[in-house]
């Protein structure tokens, strides 16, 4: 089933470019309806069951006589506006599929059930990376890890759950919408999420897609579990990643062994030193107490990668049943960005799953 989209614009030029466009990037998401008269439009929006009603706003449109749970937003022509006529905005001149992404938004949060759209299957692989051992640059690694497998060809999802972490710090991208909206549509139990997701998703030259960190970090102290084990299973039915990298916050609390059971591989990132070698070792004889009659135990996908590793001062840590991947050196001046560019290269992280 197809989004219904109704556009109605006075400017015939414009009107043309953003239907051809979604005809030709969207031919399989949207159904289109143009009109460039208020009152043909405002007529066909019920007996066509239009989902969506985007126009220009050099029309009054009452927004009170639109049929029940069509979205509605104005056509603007600049970026910086997000409300008029007390109704959402769009700008009219950005890229399309920033364009589609709102108008997702606005179904997203307007339609009553699951809109029967087909966006993806459920074969994504999972790796969850975190650590006991703080300072290890394990969200770095997380990073460089997702860049990996997109130099491959591969769609893969870089998802930062950390309660201060942020998306932000690696990857950046044009787009409205980013952690805080997903939040609430969590919270909110909207019956669209994978839609919602699909809005918020932003890609990064490197081809790794992301979410951006919330407008407020108080959000993420929201988000428990369940809601962790329940974005994770919309995410997987959303956009076909072949990879779905999430960088988690270290705990062996029940939520954080539930959403570890969520993953293929977990890898635990540490440094070599003696200080992370003994929080590594430490945990991972806690996390073997807590699951020693466990039927399905966390530890049995457990992986050690590290960084920052150095020849004179680390050592390898053989005192755990775990698999070594491999591992990096320290990088000395230099950015965020060459680093993840030279560990993206590595072939430590083929060796994960």
């Amino acid at each position: 089933m197809k989004i219904k989209l109704a556009i109605l614009e006075n400017d015939t030029s414009y009107l043309n470019r953003i239907v051809t466009a979604f005809n030709t990037k969207y031919v399989d998401k949207f159904e289109i309806y143009s009109f460039t008269d208020a009152e043909v439009a405002l007529s066909t929006l019920d007996s066509a069951r239009i989902d969506v009603f985007v126009a220009s706003d050099i029309f009054d449109i009452d927004t009170k006589q639109l049929p029940k749970r069509c979205g509605f937003a104005y056509f603007v022509d600049f970026p910086d506006i997000d409300m008029i006529k007390e109704q959402r905005a769009i700008c009219k001149f950005q890229k399309a599929d920033l364009i589609y992404k709102q108008i997702l938004s606005l179904y997203s949060e307007n339609a009553g059930g699951v809109s029967g759209i087909k966006l993806g299957d459920d074969s994504a692989q999972i790796i969850a990376f975190t650590s006991p051992s703080g300072g290890t640059g394990c969200s770095t690694m997380a990073a460089a890890c997702a860049m990996h497998f997109a130099g491959q060809g591969k769609n893969v999802l870089y998802l930062n759950l950390e309660k201060y972490g942020s998306a932000d710090a690696f990857f950046a991208a044009e787009g409205q919408f980013d952690m805080s909206d997903i939040i609430f549509a969590l919270k909110s139990r909207k019956a669209n999420l994978s839609l919602k997701l699909e809005s918020c998703v932003k890609q990064h030259t490197s081809g790794v897609s992301f979410f951006s960190q919330p407008k407020i970090v108080l959000d993420m102290m929201e988000v428990k579990g369940e809601d962790i084990i329940r974005l994770i299973s919309e995410i997987k039915l959303t956009c076909s990643y072949d990879y779905i990298v999430l960088d988690l916050d270290f705990g062996i609390d029940k939520e954080s062994l539930n959403v570890y059971k969520q993953a293929h591989a977990i890898v635990w990132v540490g440094d070599g030193s003696t200080e992370s070698n003994m929080k590594i070792f430490r945990a991972y004889n806690a996390l073997a107490t807590l699951e020693a009659n466990a039927d399905s135990k966390t530890l049995d996908s457990l992986c050690l990668l590290y960084n920052k590793f150095s020849s004179k001062t680390s050592r390898v840590l053989e005192a755990i049943d775990a698999k070594n991947v491999g591992g990096a050196p320290k990088y000395e001046h230099a950015s965020t960005a060459q680093i993840l560019q030279q560990l993206s290269t590595m072939d430590m992280f083929d060796k994960i799953l």
